[in-house]
């Protein structure tokens, strides 16, 4: 399974491939299974939720500091 972009993915789970929206929602679906705790889940729907009607990343890297220091 991979994402591609905003509502699209592609999943290969034995003979079965699938595209588009319905592997993308799959693999939102799977992901939340293997979070630990209902309050996790929830917790992380409700981020994914925001950003997606946000169009906002949910995630930030840190990988040095700026130029400009």
């Amino acid at each position: 399974m991979a994402t591609i972009g905003r509502s699209a993915a592609v999943a290969k789970i034995g003979r079965l491939e699938i595209s588009g929206l319905f592997a993308w929602l799959s693999w939102l679906f799977i992901h939340l299974i293997f979070l630990i705790g209902f309050r996790n889940k929830l917790a992380v729907l409700l981020q994914w939720f925001y950003s997606y009607i946000n169009y906002k990343r949910g995630a930030r890297i840190i990988t040095g500091l700026n130029k400009d220091d």
